[in-house]
């Protein structure tokens, strides 16, 4: 059986606290996937671990390397479209969430079956 499925609008999360991100996005994204490291073991409330986490990437923060427990998928246009691609062609016969606080990105999730978190429940 395959793990279930948490998908990471990073820009959304990292934007969502106000602590100076915007002057290193790079490092502020890096710093998300490092914490995303005991999501994915232990999970979330709404969605029990082990888990498979992967951090959708764009802009400054591309390059942001992986690190084991945290897939790095760097988005090649939009973020929000690479995160909608990435449960379409995931997130069939399993759970899976997206953590966002973006209302469309959201609503696109949610119409292929995937439930959403907030930003405060992965940082």
């Amino acid at each position: 059986m395959r793990l279930p499925l948490l998908v990471v609008d990073a820009a959304n999360v990292v934007g969502s606290v106000p602590d100076g991100w915007w002057r290193d996005r790079a490092g502020a994204t890096t710093r998300l996937r490092d914490n995303l490291v005991g999501v994915a073991d232990h999970g979330l409330p709404s969605l029990p671990g082990p888990l498979e986490v992967v951090l959708v990437v764009e802009g400054k923060a591309r390059h942001v390397e992986p690190v084991p427990g945290v897939r790095v998928v760097p988005a090649a246009g939009d973020g929000d479209d690479e995160v909608v691609a990435v449960v379409r062609a995931e997130g069939a016969d399993r759970p899976v969430a997206v953590a966002t606080a973006d209302r469309a990105l959201r609503m696109r999730v949610e119409a292929l079956g995937a439930a959403v978190v907030g930003p405060r429940s992965v940082r």
